[in-house]
């Protein structure tokens, strides 16, 4: 039979990158590709630590080749990483790598899952990291993503012996996947879960190794490889127009936070699979050898199997519906098998096919994207079926209870909408992530309700149950109720429908400084989220702080306004910090919870919330100088901090970079990776030495050792190493306690680090020539002394210094010490001048 593969695969992820809410509307070959799944039963389960640790190749194999549910298994959601295309971190950042990792699946065709561990930073052995993490609990939910799965076959991304050579956070992936592979089948472990749950006893487990694991291509091309499977992966798929490589590079290439971007490649490619747990097969090519994946695996499945093969013998490419009466015999058949896992799999996966032949769009559009508990919304329903074949809508039934039960026959392409209205019951959970929902702790999220540990996302739970009757069988259709706008420039715009606070607010700046005893102004932001606001707000206060006046009356008509509260606060004389929280009474219900929306075009609209709290610090800082230019790299929050403390800061692009506008400046501080992603510094490194020569201060901010633009980083000879101190407590020592840096303005002590987060620093330099002063000694338990993490160096009549201090990490989170050092970095050789900025901000 001739097919003809219409519209390529790539047609579809471009619109996902732009419009990411919107519904997926398959094309005929990618129908035929789900057919060929539904009548494959085997899972396969990749696991490892962090969002970018997955191996999207072998992925999009086995989704797309072998044809078996696969599905991603990452213990983190990344939150202790960098960000490449924002300000967002930790817990935000989690969020987004979050949505990343979706994407990601939604493009090489797996699912994703994940655990509470929380990525606190880096680890050097997984001893350290499962003492912070906890360790029991971590394997639960491992042993609960295997029992919920039920994966025949396991991957680990890392290897289980690997103890203290690379990440603690890998080797623990894999160490956790290798103990949970005969837990998950052990009645005695986890019995809590075994009421939602069966044991569950994977077939094989693998290690998946490549050249980096040992060292070079080289060297894992002469290695001995007569126990590994060996998989064909590059196949090409005509149906979607593009090789698996292909497919996997565009996988890879949705972690935009991390700076993934992929290039594409065809041709043959190898990957390599070693057994570590579970039973040996003769056939090192096929890790399903000897597990029947076939319908035959589960009682009554052998008629669904041959119906499902007919339909892909008769599948017209031209007319897909034409396969739904068969597609719907198989649904009815699948409802009535025993095994429960795989009913509810296939179920949900037969009712996509069935909608997808039958072109039947379902929508549930609310006329704003929000609304509060007890509050009703208005909705537009429509429901089209653009096929040939009967069918008729029997009823709509909303979450609220309410039924739309009037029966429509759904003729071929005539659209049918009708107005609804729903009622969000008072009880209705507020659309937020839910693993942030609970304060964790360093290394675990606190999440008590079982069914949601693993999920990638919150449970949309207003929706809409389409009950549509297809070849004489009532198929139920679940949609979520969603928002969508027209956009002047990119058209129809998707986000979804959020359960929000009546009141939301939120302090204008996260951390506020106060460099000396001066009160400031400080602005509270009260966003009504429905209509007729009424009450008050007060200002929760650390103790020796004061706040006027002591509430403030509040009146907002409609919904969506804003209405903006000055406090003044007053800090003690002496150095103190705390927390300030507005507190918004509103009759008898106080609301304290901001929302921050995070809107990326790559990943769906975002809106999360999170306490309303903003730290205060009375800081004991003097410093020197007054007019800084600030250098962005991969973004960070640094020029706000600066600001804090009374300085003017000043954004220069790499093409503004001349002696002229330098000139002006008292200081330039590099951002973090800036020589890692500006390429155009590569042109203006000369500049930036000649200011130091005329007298000026150059801060650079740590950079990761590969990948640098510039052959010489520094006017001397300075080698960056992967050097790092991951105890955010660890001791620091003072290697010359009489310099400048130490001093002047500010007397640094043990006490400024204090209260450091997720760690010292990273990618310390380890080689640099004498003109250089190391400043500061630290280590990590276990090792030898790292002395790179502050270096300076007289340089003409100014300074140049180098530091892997996590000063982007510890400004936000308003730690003191920090501060002061960075102030004496920028003051160092600076009497008090008063010069003017070259540059407008």
């Amino acid at each position: 039979m001739f097919r003809s593969f219409l519209l390529p695969f790539y047609t579809f992820l471009y619109c996902f990158s732009i419009h990411a809410q919107q519904p997926k509307k398959p094309t005929s070959s990618e129908l035929y590709q789900a057919i060929e799944k539904l009548n494959f039963l085997g899972s396969v389960l990749y696991v490892a630590a962090h969002p970018d640790d997955e191996n999207t190749r072998l992925i999009a194999h086995m989704s797309n080749s072998v044809k078996a549910r696969t599905a991603y298994l990452s213990l983190t959601r990344g939150d202790g990483g960098q960000n490449l295309i924002g300000p967002e971190l930790r817990e935000l950042l989690g969020v987004i790598r979050t949505q990343e990792l979706v994407a990601a699946r939604q493009i090489d065709g797996g699912e994703q899952i994940f655990t509470r561990a929380n990525d606190f930073g880096y680890s050097k052995h997984p001893d350290e990291t499962l003492s912070i993490w906890n360790k029991d609990v971590v394997l639960s939910d491992v042993v609960w993503a295997i029992r919920k799965f039920q994966p025949d076959i396991i991957i680990n991304r890392f290897d289980h012996r690997s103890s203290g050579s690379t990440h603690g956070h890998h080797t623990s992936s894999a160490m956790l996947s290798i103990e949970a592979f005969d837990a998950a089948a052990d009645p005695t472990k986890y019995t809590e879960q075994l009421k939602q749950v069966e044991v569950w006893q994977p077939k094989r487990e693998f290690f998946n190794p490549s050249w980096w694991f040992y060292g070079s291509q080289e060297k894992f091309d002469a290695a001995d490889k007569t126990n590994f499977y060996e998989l064909e992966v590059g196949n090409y798929y005509p149906a979607l127009g593009l090789s698996n490589s292909e497919i996997a590079a565009l996988s890879r290439s949705a972690h935009q936070s991390q700076g993934f971007g992929n290039t594409g490649s065809r041709g043959s490619e190898t990957e390599y699979l070693e057994l570590v747990k579970g039973e040996s097969s003769t056939d090192k090519t096929n890790i399903f050898e000897g597990i029947d994946t076939s319908w035959n695996r589960v009682k009554g499945g052998k008629a669904i199997g041959e119906l499902l093969k007919s339909v892909q013998e008769h599948y017209d490419f031209n007319n897909p519906s034409a396969s739904i009466p068969k597609l719907v015999e198989a649904y009815k058949l699948i409802q009535k098998i025993e095994n429960e896992h795989w009913k509810q799999v296939k179920s949900e996966a037969i009712k996509k096919v069935i909608a997808g032949c039958a072109g039947l769009y379902l929508e549930v559009a609310a006329a704003s994207n929000t609304a509060t508990p007890n509050n009703t919304i208005k909705l537009s329903v429509e429901a089209i079926n653009r096929s040939a074949q009967d069918m008729s809508l029997v009823s709509v039934v909303f979450s609220d209870g309410s039924i739309s039960n009037s029966t429509r026959v759904l003729k071929n392409n005539a659209s049918h909408r009708f107005n609804a209205d729903l009622t969000i019951a008072p009880n209705t959970a507020y659309s937020t992530p839910y693993w942030l929902n609970e304060k964790g702790s360093l290394g675990m999220y606190e999440v008590a309700n079982q069914a949601l540990i693993g999920l990638p996302e919150t449970p949309r739970t207003v929706t809409a149950t389409f009950n549509i009757s297809v070849a004489g069988e009532i198929i139920p259709f679940v949609r979520p109720i969603i928002y969508k706008t027209n956009d002047p420039v990119k058209g129809e715009v998707y986000k979804p429908f959020e359960v929000i606070p009546a009141v939301s607010a939120h302090i204008s700046e996260p951390v506020i400084i106060f460099a000396d005893e001066q009160q400031k102004d400080i602005q509270v932001i009260i966003k009504a989220n429905r209509e007729h606001m009424e009450g008050f707000v007060q200002l929760e206060h650390p103790k020796g702080w004061q706040v006027y006046p002591e509430k403030q009356k509040i009146a907002i008509l409609n919904k969506d306004e804003e209405q903006t509260f000055l406090f003044t606060v007053i800090p003690p004389k002496a150095q103190s910090e705390g927390v300030l929280k507005p507190m918004v009474h509103i009759g008898d219900a106080v609301y304290n919870k901001q929302l921050i929306a995070i809107d990326y075009e790559h990943i769906p609209y975002q809106m999360i919330l999170a306490p309303s709290e903003s730290k205060v610090v009375r800081l004991d800082i003097q410093k020197k100088g007054d007019y800084i230019g600030y250098i962005e790299g991969a973004g960070d929050v640094v020029p706000e901090s600066l600001r804090q403390i009374g300085y003017s800061v000043v954004l220069i692009k790499p093409e503004e970079i001349t002696a002229d506008n330098l000139a002006r400046f008292d200081a330039i501080v590099i951002g973090i990776r800036a020589y890692n992603t500006l390429d155009a510094l590569k042109f203006k490194q000369n500049q930036l030495f000649e200011f130091v020569k005329q007298g000026g201060n150059l801060i650079v901010q740590y950079n990761t050792n590969g990948g640098l633009v510039v052959d010489n980083l520094a006017p001397y000879p300075l080698e960056l190493s992967r050097d790092r101190v991951t105890d955010e407590n660890s001791e620091v020592r003072f290697l010359n306690p009489q310099h400048p840096l130490l001093n002047t303005p500010n007397k640094i002590s043990q006490k400024d680090f204090e209260g450091w987060t997720q760690e010292r620093g990273l990618y310390f330099p380890d080689s640099w020539s004498d003109e250089f002063t190391p400043i500061l000694s630290m280590h990590d338990k276990g090792e030898s002394a790292k002395e790179g993490s502050l270096l300076v160096a007289k340089y003409g009549k100014g300074y140049y210094m180098y530091t892997g201090l996590s000063f982007f990490r510890e400004f936000p989170e308003g730690v003191a010490g920090a501060f002061r050092l960075f102030a004496n970095m920028l003051s160092i050789g600076k009497a008090s001048l008063n010069k003017e900025p070259a540059l407008k901000n």
